[in-house]
């Protein structure tokens, strides 16, 4: 007997094949660029000041 979870839906093999866009890859790119600024900006704060 099939469990719930393992019911395949109509749309599904189609989510998997999609490849990742280029504007999705784009907000990660401009995402961790932000991060990595406010990370790096943090610690040479931190080690100007100690």
């Amino acid at each position: 007997m099939a469990k719930d979870d393992e019911l395949a839906l109509p749309g599904d093999a189609e989510k998997k094949k999609r490849e990742v866009s280029f504007t999705r890859l784009a907000v990660w790119v401009i995402a961790g660029g932000v991060g990595a600024y406010l990370v790096i900006s943090g610690l040479i704060g931190v080690l100007a000041k100690g």
